[in-house]
């Protein structure tokens, strides 16, 4: 069974900085895709970052230049590092996990940004 469990939200100040972790179990981790979506009151679940088995990385426009994806296969999990963040940031963060055709979710993590 796939397991996908997130840490590292909470509240923040605008400008400031946080990274998300995501630890996989249950799976081949180095072939899976993984990745961050969100989920902002009021608004569907938005695509963050993704990352492919090979390291390609994939990022909103609302995120380029502010947040980076990485991944340890050693260690099976994914991170969101967050800099400069914003009050339009503010979402609960999804971890994803794309793996042998279906998509498989964490429970989420709170992300605050006051401003």
């Amino acid at each position: 069974q796939v397991q996908l469990v997130e840490s590292g939200g909470g509240l923040v100040q605008a400008g400031g900085s946080l990274r998300l972790s995501c630890a996989a179990s249950g799976l081949i981790f180095s072939i899976a895709t993984m990745g961050w979506y969100r989920q902002a009151p009021g608004k569907e679940r938005a695509l963050v970052a993704t990352i492919t088995s090979v390291g390609s990385t994939n990022y909103a426009d609302s995120v380029k230049g502010r947040f980076t994806i990485s991944r340890d296969n050693a260690k099976r999990a994914v991170f969101l590092q967050m800099n400069s963040l914003k009050a339009e940031d503010t979402a609960v963060y999804y971890c994803y996990a794309g793996y042998l055709r279906g998509d498989y979710w964490g429970q989420g993590t709170q992300v605050t940004v006051s401003s």
